[in-house]
């Protein structure tokens, strides 16, 4: 018993340390405090919130339950095709891309330029690759889906990097010496470890790109977020609330379907 005494009171102890830390973090905590400024709170703005409350409750159920062009419907289905597509070529150029990071497949060098490649594309928000894509394609579900596939690349291609890294070598060692070809290789060596895991990242990346299509809206890039900025410019209330409902249902049923469909690929 005094000779585990001893060795528990010798242990280095990680005191200061922990003060440290917990001090800096403190004075961040404290210091992010000033931001907050509730002076700037308008009577207006306490308007535009209890307006969209009030629209939210009492949402426009024309808009709603209309199969047109311009109702909820169509355009949640808009943007859920943006980000479906998007995430699809975005998925289809990440897959090259991986293996070009991964540092058991190519030579460093050429596994350092990819991965800072990767690391520029995803420095740029989405909304700033909007902008530009819009004096590229013009405004439409197009540069919706550009957008969205460029902004895949980056997540999707580092998370693929990680699981390209972890595989089994040994399997492909074992089918070197019985003499398969690098096709066989590629076919039932490499794939079969890594298809559930890169489905199950791309149905988390779409869950994602559900949310980027929405917000891209906003600078003209299809979808529903252009509808609702004017919705909520013209102080249109009822129509703000007919698109955020619509929009919240669309993306509990999406994720709880992808959630559902990654369990079951993790489980395998």
């Amino acid at each position: 018993m005094n000779t585990i005494e001893k060795q528990l009171s010798a242990s280095p102890t990680n005191r200061r340390y922990i003060i440290v830390v917990t001090a800096i973090i403190l004075i961040l905590f404290v210091w992010s405090f000033t931001a907050i400024n509730l002076e700037n709170f308008q009577e207006s703005g306490w308007e535009i919130a209890s307006g969209i409350l009030t629209g939210i409750i009492h949402p426009d159920l024309d808009l709603l339950l209309t199969f047109t062009k311009q109702g909820v419907p169509y355009l949640l289905v808009e943007t859920m095709a943006i980000a479906f597509l998007g995430t699809i070529i975005g998925s289809i150029l990440a897959i090259p891309l991986a293996f070009l990071s991964a540092s058991n497949v190519v030579p460093a060098p050429v596994s350092w330029l990819t991965r800072l490649l990767l690391i520029l594309i995803r420095t740029v928000p989405s909304l700033v690759y909007g902008l530009m894509l819009i004096r590229v394609s013009g405004q439409g579900p197009f540069t919706g889906v550009l957008t969205v596939a460029l902004i895949s690349i980056g997540m999707l291609a580092k998370l693929f990097v990680d699981a390209i890294e972890d595989l089994d070598t040994s399997i492909l060692e074992s089918m070197t010496s019985i003499g398969c070809t690098t096709f066989e290789k590629i076919r039932f060596g490499i794939l079969p470890q890594l298809f559930s895991m890169f489905l199950s990242t791309i149905i988390y990346r779409f869950d994602m790109n559900l949310r980027e299509a929405s917000i891209l809206g906003l600078v003209g890039a299809g979808g529903i977020g252009a509808p609702l900025i004017f919705a909520m410019n013209s102080y249109r209330w009822s129509e703000v609330g007919s698109i955020l409902i619509g929009l919240v249902v669309l993306i509990l049923i999406v994720e709880l379907i992808s959630n559902n469909l990654r369990g079951k690929l993790v489980r395998g």
